[in-house]
């Protein structure tokens, strides 16, 4: 039995260990952060075979990878580069893939830079931290003088010297978009979801986050839709990705993607998600 160390222990973790197991591949809960890491401790640590995905904290995630010595599905760098939001989103352009128009500020600038930015956008425009995760801290400006209130607080943060990432993106509102996620799994989309806010959390709202009370629908994606998620992980070289979608009446676009996705339920997954899994788990072991 393979042994495979997961990093989280909530949804995820709960949906994938039966259906690995049946697999050969035994899923364990692998602690990174909130705990005490012994650097230099002489006794062996526990043995896994490989892990999902590297550990979100890049500092913590790098003491582990070094103690227990496992390649990971998705590694640090991976992690890095779909962390980047401003980073994908230029590398997807440069490629000929469809993303949203999008400016990245790195602080500190004058208003005045912000406002030159943001001339060839129309309001209402998004403005998220290029880091962050889950919808968190990302906002939609109406007009010039909300923007830069938002702006106001981000270099409140900004200002802070522990703060690692002083920048954040501006984009365009694309309104109406139906919101998609599609799961790529060595190179072959193997399904997805579409995120929809409920009648009762609809009103006035336009973030479709899971975390923030959006469900997840299990959908037959297109194979425009299909294709677009591939080229989109194959550019960035991540062999595990949740890649985001946004549809209108006459644009498909990708507007995020995530190295570390949440696992949905298996029904709204194509039927063979976790033999391509298992599979991919699998060769990265043997790559050891």
């Amino acid at each position: 039995m393979l042994r495979l160390a997961v990093t989280t222990n909530a949804e995820t973790f709960d949906r994938i260990a039966e259906p690995l197991a049946d697999r050969g591949i035994e899923v364990e809960h692998l602690q990174a952060k909130e705990r005490a890491i012994q650097l230099t401790d002489p006794d062996a640590p526990p043995e896994f075979d490989v892990g999902l995905v590297s550990p979100g904290r890049l500092m913590e995630g790098a003491a582990v990878t070094a103690r227990l010595d496992i390649p990971w599905v998705n590694g640090r760098d991976a992690v890095l580069t779909s962390r980047n939001k401003s980073g994908v989103l230029a590398a997807l352009d440069a490629a000929g893939i469809p993303v949203p128009e999008s400016v990245m500020i790195s602080n500190p600038v004058d208003e005045s830079v912000v406002v030159d930015a943001v001339a060839d956008l129309s309001f209402p425009v998004v403005v998220k931290p290029n880091s962050a995760t889950r919808g968190v801290g990302v906002a939609k400006a109406s007009d010039t003088d909300s923007l830069l209130g938002i702006v106001d607080y981000l270099d409140l943060i900004h200002d802070f010297r522990a703060t690692g990432d002083k920048s954040y993106v501006i984009q365009e509102f694309l309104p109406d978009a139906r919101d998609y996620r599609a799961m790529v799994i060595d190179g072959d989309c193997v399904g997805g979801v579409e995120r929809r806010l409920p009648d009762g959390l609809a009103e006035g709202r336009w973030k479709h986050n899971v975390h923030r009370g959006a469900e997840a629908t299990g959908v037959d994606l297109h194979d425009s839709h299909r294709r677009l998620a591939e080229r989109a992980a194959a550019e960035l070289d991540i062999p595990y990705l949740g890649v985001d979608l946004l549809e209108t009446a006459d644009r498909l676009v990708v507007n995020e993607t995530n190295a570390r996705p949440t696992v949905d339920t298996a029904e709204k997954y194509d039927a063979d998600f976790y033999d391509r899994l298992a599979g991919l788990i699998r060769e990265t072991a043997d790559t050891e």
